[in-house]
């Protein structure tokens, strides 16, 4: 069941209801709520798992690749292949506007896209306010920042960006912001898993010479 949950979740967002879950799941939608009383529990049950997968990944880039941009990249590559970047709640993909630093907009509801609105940020500090600014009415998705581990993703992840740019490897004005986002868009739902495996693979390699700093 959590896998038809992960399944619909990441093709559709947290937005679809449980009935399609149990559709992919093929039971009722009554086992599905015996099984988890509400969609927020479900969903933070999710979010919650995915996140913990993505920190891990980039402790193992942090703790295994002596480079800088091969940790980096290595986390990329592994997240993006893993598909988790689907899942990630909102919250954590929400920064400052025109380069001022603001807390995260409140929490977004379940009947949001898959990937939020996002907004060009700069700098950490945004999302280290991820597990602080969850107020606002939301089904499923409110308060999910730190509940979810959210801000300990943001600080692994911050350490991989802060060592990649202090090289030189990486460009100066790229954010966490952006390494989440890549992330989350990376991964395109497609019928034939080859042809996503290719396809995002492609597109990887193509973000990664956008965040790369080159020589003037």
């Amino acid at each position: 069941m959590l896998r038809a949950a992960r399944e619909v979740f990441g093709e559709l967002g947290y937005g679809a209801p449980m009935e399609d879950v149990a559709r992919r799941a093929r039971v009722g939608v009554g086992t599905v709520y015996r099984r988890f009383p509400s969609k927020d529990v479900l969903v933070r049950r999710i979010a919650e798992e995915e996140t913990a997968r993505l920190t891990e990944q980039a402790r193992t880039a942090l703790g295994q690749e002596e480079k800088p941009w091969s940790a980096l990249s290595r986390f990329l590559r592994t997240s993006v292949a893993s598909g988790a970047g689907r899942l990630l709640p909102p919250q954590v993909l929400r920064v400052g506007v025109d380069g001022e630093e603001q807390p995260l907009a409140p929490a977004a509801s379940v009947d949001e896209t898959r990937v939020p609105q996002q907004r060009q940020g700069v700098g950490q500090d945004d999302f280290r306010a991820a597990g602080r600014h969850s107020g606002g009415g939301g089904d499923g998705l409110d308060g999910l920042g730190e509940e979810t581990g959210a801000v300990e993703l943001l600080e692994v992840v911050g350490r991989l960006v802060d060592r990649a740019r202090e090289s030189g490897e990486l460009r100066r004005d790229v954010t966490v912001a952006d390494v989440l986002l890549v992330i989350a868009t990376a991964a395109p739902s497609l019928p034939d898993a080859a042809q996503q495996a290719a396809a995002s693979a492609r597109l990887l390699d193509i973000l990664l010479e956008g965040l790369r700093s080159r020589p003037a």
